[in-house]
């Protein structure tokens, strides 16, 4: 698939904004280092390992695959998926009714005896007090509610952080909790990063796109008005508590939108993976509890990115819709570059089309605008656009740099009107 040069594109068309462009974070963003670090892996060496991700811009998780895709077994209600980082290693643990237990899974990964929870005005009547009851049995709980919407992911969000810190006087031993989307995990895992040098923190992801993508990696930001996430850190969570009944209240749009992040883990990182979203699409699309946790399961543990969308201009589309276009682009100029068969680039669109996913960009999208967002794309290096494609069997992609330019300018003809 293609890097995040494109996804940056493809918004609402307004004077003076940048736009999201289709590709941007269709890629998983396997350099050719990937066979280094798969060596760094056996050789357990996670400093050596998680300087080599970070060059490149990478944040893979060490997996414990299983073989096969056996079902979930309904006698364990909670799945535990370990992201290996060395000392900064963490659990994801996935499960229905996780915020309606006791406190002690919370508790036992809070430091000190102060929290703050960040949460926005969308999340807030539904979840905020489960997770104050999870904890204040234990610890001092402190509270704030942030604005809802991608325009609220800015230094003016992490401020009100600090601020709600400050005024509580939360020492280095604090703890932060994010309640949210991937919005309130960047702004709460950033500002964790920073204050006081450094605290810890927790998230509890409660939409689909967040469950399967920005709770795994560490990546934290916000953005500029020049671009998205262009100031951030890498801080890894204490633990991330994923329950599945959060998704109970989401609406059909965004349950699709993170489906199509685990379509491209699938469709980039494992074929096997991406047939059994072929035979299951049904049980997700009616949120088959089974289905739904081993898809965030699987996605978790081979998730190797979390996107940065490099052109600013925060429109209509969902970050799952951009991700979906992106991919069949990527998977279009693939095939132009003779690297795959035809019939990947047509199962691709099917399950795109039975998800309810877009497969082309809007209308109003032209060459010129695409190539505008590639242009400030953070995979760009010395001047050369880099690109995530496929190349031979569903499931194997390149990193790249190398590749005929008339293949990706007969990729954006054939998805523009000019």
């Amino acid at each position: 698939m293609a890097t995040n040069c494109f996804i940056s594109s493809i918004n609402n068309i307004r004077q003076n904004q940048y736009y999201y462009s289709p590709w941007a974070s269709v890629s998983l963003l396997f350099s050719n280092n990937d066979v280094q670090s798969r060596a760094m892996l056996k050789k357990k060496s996670p400093l050596r390992l998680l300087r080599c991700l970070l060059e490149n811009e990478v944040m893979r998780t060490a997996t414990h695959k299983s073989n096969g895709f056996s079902k979930i077994s309904t006698s364990n209600p909670m799945i535990t998926v370990n992201v290996d980082l060395g000392p900064r290693s963490y659990p994801v643990y996935i499960g229905s009714g996780l915020l309606d237990q006791p406190g002690l899974l919370l508790s036992r990964h809070v430091g000190g005896k102060q929290a703050l929870i960040v949460t926005n005005n969308k999340i807030a009547p539904l979840f905020l007090d489960k997770v104050v009851n999870a904890l204040k049995q234990e610890i001092s709980v402190h509270t704030l509610i942030l604005p809802d919407g991608e325009q609220f992911k800015n230094m003016e969000s992490v401020m009100k952080v600090f601020d709600a810190a400050i005024e509580a006087r939360m020492d280095r031993r604090c703890t932060f909790v994010a309640v949210g989307g991937g919005v309130v995990g960047d702004i709460c895992g950033y500002a964790a990063a920073s204050y006081l040098r450094g605290v810890n923190y927790i998230h509890i992801p409660t939409t689909f796109m967040s469950q399967v993508d920005s709770s795994v990696g560490g990546k934290t930001g916000v953005n500029h008005r020049v671009g998205k996430n262009l100031i951030g850190a890498i801080h890894q969570p204490k633990c991330v508590v994923v329950d599945t009944d959060t998704l109970n209240y989401l609406p059909n749009r965004e349950l699709v939108s993170g489906l199509a992040e685990a379509i491209k883990c699938g469709m980039v990182r494992d074929g096997e993976y991406f047939e059994w979203i072929e035979n299951n699409l049904e049980a997700l699309l009616a949120r088959d509890p089974k289905a739904i946790a081993y898809v965030i399961k699987r996605s978790c543990e081979i998730k190797a990115e979390i996107a940065i969308e490099a052109s600013c201009g925060y429109g209509n589309w969902l970050h799952g819709e951009a991700v979906a276009v992106g991919m069949v682009m990527a998977a279009e100029m693939s095939y132009r570059l003779g690297w795959i068969d035809g019939s990947i680039v047509n199962r691709l669109k099917n399950i795109l089309r039975r998800a309810k996913l877009p497969i082309t960009p809007p209308p109003t999208m032209t060459v010129e605008m695409f190539k505008s967002g590639m242009a400030v794309d953070k995979k760009v290096a010395d001047g050369l656009l880099r690109f995530v494609l496929l190349k031979g069997p569903l499931g194997s992609c390149v990193f790249t740099g190398s590749f005929e330019q008339k293949a990706l300018d007969d990729t954006l003809l054939a998805f523009t009107n000019s």
